[in-house]
């Protein structure tokens, strides 16, 4: 597997854009319904431990995309790829600015999250892209169900965060039925099971640190 100069200057770029640079969203952050109220020290310690997660699941989806959209050599599946990436950019930066409203701090093990995420995209890349895309629409599956559980899991007052999290779990849908449409293959029942794991292990990480 060989990447042009120009190739591997923009997923240095694109590293570097998604670990330090401020995100920029091309969509408004979701309003809520109704207003917050107060939340307690502990509902705000939760919300944003909460939202730290999501902000590294984010983090991740940047890595993974980038080294999709690096490893295929399907030009409308790259397009593809880099457009996710872009929609993406909206999450990432709607959740840092709910860790910003409340105090909160983004994981420490960003970097080390992105590097992981990264690998996974490039193996993903390498064994296809029927599969590629086979990744993606798991990885969204169970984000979907990730961000369901967080629903249940924010403090009923928050409703700032409870709307982000809502319009990140339909837009993860739609990019798991893109995915589809575009032609994705089942994973093996292992992979996912692997895929869970890895998962679990980064929220309980990320959810402290």
């Amino acid at each position: 597997m060989t990447f042009s100069l120009d190739a591997v200057l923009g997923t240095a770029d694109a590293a570097l854009r998604t670990l330090f640079a401020k995100p920029h969203a091309t969509r408004a952050a979701p309003l809520p319904d109704s207003s917050d109220r107060e939340l307690s020290e502990g509902e705000r310690r939760e919300a944003g431990a909460l939202m730290r997660v999501n902000h590294v699941g984010e983090v991740c989806a940047q890595a993974l995309y980038t080294a999709q959209a690096a490893v295929t050599r399907d030009p409308k599946l790259r397009a593809h790829f880099d457009e996710a990436a872009r929609e993406e950019t909206d999450h990432l930066a709607w959740t840092q600015q709910r860790l910003e409203e409340l105090g909160a701090h983004p994981s420490v093990l960003n970097p080390l999250w992105y590097l992981g995420a990264f690998g996974l995209g490039l193996v993903a890349g390498r064994l296809g892209d029927p599969l590629s895309l086979g990744f993606v629409a798991e990885t969204e599956r169970q984000v979907e169900a990730h961000l369901d559980g967080h629903l249940d899991r924010l403090p009923a007052g928050d409703t700032a965060s409870r709307a982000v999290v809502n319009q990140m779990k339909l837009d993860e849908a739609r990019h798991a039925a893109q995915a589809w449409s575009a032609g994705a293959q089942e994973l093996p029942a292992p992979a996912k099971a692997l895929m869970r794991l890895a998962s679990r292990v980064m929220t309980t990480v990320a959810h402290r640190i």
